[in-house]
C-alpha cells in the first residue's frame, strides 16, 4: 500500500511540474551527487562535466559528494527525491550494478528507480602494488602473495566496489590467500598504498595516473580487453591470462524515477554537447577515460545489461554490506 502511495505521488508531482514548467528548466541549481569521497573516477568527472554543462544551461552545477554503504546511500538519496530535475547522481557500477544485490533487501532497483539520462564515460581499473612489492606482472604477484605464508591485504575504493569484486573474484580463482580493505574512496585508500599499509589494490585507472607518472605506485595490470592509450606500456588481465577479471566501470548521469520527458531530453542535450568541449575532452584523455555518447533509451538498456550481467559475479563473490 506504501510504495502504491509513493508512486502515486510521484505520478502527480511529475504531471503538477508539467511540460510548460519542465521546458523552463532550470531555474535553480542543478545537483551532481557522487557516490563516493572527492578525488575518485566518479567525483572527477563529475567536477570536470560541471563546468560546461552550467554554461548550457544556464544554472550552477553543485556537486556533491555523499559517501557510504558502497555508494548506497547517495543512491537511495536519489532514488526517493522528488523528479523535479534538481538533484541528479552520478551514476557509477558500484551502486547501480553491484552493491543493491549486497544488501537485504535492496535499498532501490538499480533499474526502475532511477531515470538513466546520459551515459558520460568508461573506464578500466588497475592493479596497483607499492614499489616494495617486487611482482612486475600478475602471475609474479600471484607468486608473491603465496610466498608470504599469511593474509595479504589489497586495498579498494570501498565495500562493493569494481575492485573489492575483482579482488575476491581473483582470490576465487587462483585460491589466494587475500583479504579486502574498504575505504570511502579511493583517495583515503591510495594514501594507504602508497604509504605502504597495502601491499596492493584494485582501483580505477584515472586517479592512479599520477602515481604511476611519479613511480609511487606500480601498475601490474588494466582491467580492460585492450590496453589502456594513457598506460600502453601495461598490459591487460587478458594479456595475463585472467580473461574473468574484464571489468570497466561506467559513469553516467541518472535521476530519480520519473523526471520529465522535456527536462530529461534537454539535459541529455547538454551534457552531449559538453562531451564535446575541448577542455573537457582533454582532461578526460589525460586520465584515461574513454568520453562515450549515447542516447537516453541506449543508456537506459545498458544499465539494465550491466545490472543483469554483474548480478551472478556479485553473488559468488559472497560480498555483502548487511
Amino acid at each position: 500500500m506504501r510504495k502504491h502511495l509513493v508512486g502515486v505521488l510521484v505520478a502527480a508531482l511529475a504531471v503538477a511540474i508539467g511540460p510548460a514548467a519542465a521546458q523552463q528548466w532550470p531555474v535553480k541549481p542543478v545537483r551532481l551527487v557522487v557516490t563516493f569521497a572527492p578525488g575518485g573516477s566518479s567525483d572527477i568527472v563529475a567536477r570536470a562535466l560541471a563546468v560546461p554543462l552550467q554554461g548550457k544551461l544556464g544554472q550552477p552545477v553543485i556537486v556533491d559528494n555523499k559517501p557510504g554503504a558502497g555508494g548506497t546511500i547517495a543512491g537511495a538519496e536519489i532514488a526517493r527525491a522528488a523528479p523535479d530535475g534538481y538533484n541528479f547522481l552520478v551514476s557509477n557500477t558500484t551502486p547501480i550494478s553491484l552493491t543493491p544485490t549486497m544488501i537485504t533487501p535492496p535499498p532501490y532497483d538499480g533499474v526502475k528507480s532511477f531515470t538513466h539520462v546520459s551515459l558520460v564515460a568508461i573506464v578500466p581499473d588497475v592493479v596497483m602494488v607499492h614499489p616494495s612489492v617486487p611482482a612486475k606482472n600478475m602471475a609474479e604477484l600471484v607468486a608473491w602473495v603465496k610466498a608470504q605464508g599469511k593474509p595479504v591485504n589489497f586495498g579498494s575504493g570501498g565495500i562493493g566496489s569494481i575492485g573489492h569484486i575483482l579482488g575476491e573474484m581473483w582470490k576465487k580463482e587462483t585460491g589466494l590467500n587475500i583479504e579486502h580493505v574498504g575505504y570511502k574512496g579511493s583517495s583515503p585508500m591510495i594514501t594507504d598504498l602508497i604509504a605502504g599499509n597495502l601491499s596492493f589494490s584494485f582501483d580505477t585507472l584515472p586517479q592512479n595516473v599520477p602515481h604511476i607518472k611519479s613511480g609511487k605506485l606500480r601498475p601490474i595490470a588494466v582491467t580492460s580487453r585492450n590496453r589502456a592509450a594513457i598506460a600502453p606500456d601495461v598490459p591487460t588481465v587478458v594479456e595475463a591470462g585472467m580473461p574473468y577479471l574484464v571489468a570497466e566501470n561506467f559513469i553516467g548521469i541518472s535521476g530519480p524515477a520519473g523526471v520529465p520527458d522535456p527536462v530529461v531530453q534537454r539535459l541529455h542535450a547538454a551534457i552531449q554537447e559538453s562531451l564535446d568541449d575541448p577542455n573537457f575532452v582533454k582532461r578526460m584523455s589525460e586520465l584515461g577515460f574513454a568520453i562515450h555518447k549515447r542516447s537516453t533509451a541506449d543508456f537506459q538498456k545498458f544499465v539494465q545489461e550491466q545490472v543483469t550481467g554483474w548480478a551472478p559475479a556479485v553473488k559468488a563473490s559472497g560480498a555483502k554490506l548487511n
